[in-house]
């Protein structure tokens, strides 16, 4: 687990020095469906989220307690959050991580969207996450529209929130 750590933490720093976090241009897809045991114990389960009665757009955010831009953009995405919750919904999925320091990292940020621990397995695998922290804006029809690398900005998260929210017939 250490070296898979290491690893993302390099890949996370590589990309940082290669100009690489930002916007990425990702062809519009479906999105692939997971489900997520939460921390609070319940369940994620995208389908449901995006064809539940309110239908909302998805925010799906890959994290780590150990990543500092995670914990500089954890405050943008509570922030986000708040704002929004009641037209987008945001799932955090916390990857290569111990579960106690991720929950101390969601109590210190007061991280009060869902998250639960995705161990860089099936999900991060699915999406093709390649560091900490990534970001992807899926539309009610269940495609992704937009993918961000590194943390999200508050000027970034709106306007990727809003285009979620236009793609999604809202």
């Amino acid at each position: 687990m250490v070296i898979g750590l290491l690893l993302l933490l390099w890949f996370g720093i590589e990309q940082r020095n290669r100009g690489t976090v930002g916007e990425s241009s990702v062809p519009l897809r479906q999105a692939p469906d997971f489900s997520l045991g939460l921390f609070d114990g319940g369940t994620f389960r995208l389908r449901d989220e995006l064809q539940s009665g309110h239908g909302r757009p998805v925010v799906v955010n890959f994290w780590a307690s150990w990543c500092v831009p995670c914990a500089e953009e954890a405050p943008v995405l509570e922030d986000g959050w708040q704002r929004y919750r009641d037209r987008v919904s945001f799932v955090g999925v916390d990857v290569q991580d111990i579960d106690a320091d991720a929950l101390a990292f969601i109590q210190r940020f007061h991280v009060t969207y869902p998250n639960g621990a995705g161990n860089a397995g099936p999900t991060s695998v699915a999406y093709g996450m390649r560091g900490v922290p990534e970001s992807y804006f899926v539309a009610r029809d269940g495609r992704i529209v937009r993918k961000w690398n590194g943390a999200l900005s508050t000027a970034a998260l709106e306007r990727y929130l809003d285009e979620v929210q236009r793609a999604g017939g809202i």
